[in-house]
């Protein structure tokens, strides 16, 4: 039997079963807290749960109005919960500029910063070992410090759309920006993120090659 879609779940919820409510939180609970998590930076990290709770709330709140309009129950949830990051953000102090290089020309890392990442090994197939996974878990806890450095906008639309898959398109609808401007920080992000990982590993370079 197929199951059934997100927007067919949120309007039986709208409808008063509860059970539809349970199978979207499901679906959706692992993805969204990791969103947020990472969002919100170390810095803001013991407010994630505060934020995960308070987004599905807005959820239960707004059941009987909702309605799909353009964009489907998840990229509406994440909005929600990209709103509920903002506003921690704002309250917090850090400043929140969400026009950030949309207007700007494109960012290029300099050539010593490129140069690092062509050079990295590449995941075989099999589960790396030895060498290789040492590198591979560096690379990725320098990747969540890499995100972390990233301007707010730039940050989600880059989660949004390699972490949780989301269209480009879809992203823009989340972040309620036009599809260039999402495009642009996407790019920005891809560039940062790669002169930011290049510059760190170039050292371990030598015993992957």
């Amino acid at each position: 039997m197929t199951a059934a879609t997100d927007d067919t779940l949120m309007s039986a919820y709208a409808a008063g079963d509860a059970s539809a409510f349970e199978q979207l939180y499901a679906r959706h609970h692992a993805g969204l807290y990791r969103f947020i998590r990472r969002l919100l930076g170390p810095g803001l990290a013991a407010q994630t749960d505060e934020v995960f709770q308070d987004t599905w709330l807005r959820v239960v709140q707004a059941r009987a109005k909702w309605q799909p309009q353009g964009a489907s129950f998840r990229t509406w949830l994440y909005t929600l919960a990209n709103h509920r990051v903002i506003d921690l953000w704002r309250r917090s102090g850090r400043e929140v500029s969400l026009d950030l290089d949309d207007e700007a020309a494109p960012w290029e890392p300099d050539a010593g910063h490129a140069v690092a990442w062509q050079y990295w090994p590449a995941p075989a197939g099999a589960a790396p070992h030895g060498e290789e996974l040492a590198f591979w878990r560096s690379a990725g806890m320098r990747l969540l410090q890499c995100l972390d450095e990233l301007p707010l906008p730039q940050r989600s639309t880059f989660l949004l759309h390699h972490d949780d898959g989301l269209p480009l398109d879809d992203v823009a609808r989340a972040l309620e920006v036009g599809f260039e401007t999402a495009k642009t920080r996407l790019r920005y992000a891809m560039s940062k993120l790669r002169t930011c990982m290049g510059a760190y590993l170039a050292p371990l370079q030598g015993g992957t090659k």
